[in-house]
């Protein structure tokens, strides 16, 4: 599996950025795609996850009602839509995919441990 982040880039506070992973390879490992985020000294920490099969989706709670996933199955492409964006949110963003379907336990979606597959990171910065 192959994951080919896109979307990042510099806003002012208040602005907007929608994120792209492209997913390639072995689909059906694919049942679960993630966006995590990481900034400068700080965990690797869960932003939004989609089941695929269900299309049910979880946000990280400080994103909530300002983030939100959508996807493109003929593109294989899910994308996260990034609003109102504040300078908490600078961080290297990563896509990650995964093959359980549903959560286990409670917010199981945003333990890296789930995931198998990364990206490389895309850069966003909130100034």
């Amino acid at each position: 599996v192959q994951l080919v982040e896109s979307g990042g880039g510099s806003v002012p506070t208040g602005g907007s950025l929608r994120l792209a992973c492209e997913v390639s390879g072995v689909m059906w490992q694919v049942s679960c795609v993630a966006w995590f985020r990481q900034a400068p000294g700080k965990e690797r920490e869960g932003v939004a996850a989609l089941y695929t099969k269900s299309s049910v989706t979880h946000y990280y709670y400080p994103v909530k009602g300002r983030f939100s996933l959508s996807e493109d199955k003929t593109k294989n492409t899910v994308y996260l839509l990034m609003n109102s964006l504040n300078p908490d949110d600078t961080a290297m963003y990563y896509c990650a995919v995964g093959p359980y379907e549903s959560d286990y336990y409670a917010d199981s979606w945003s333990s890296r441990t789930n995931y198998n597959y990364w990206g490389q990171g895309t850069q966003v910065t909130v100034s």
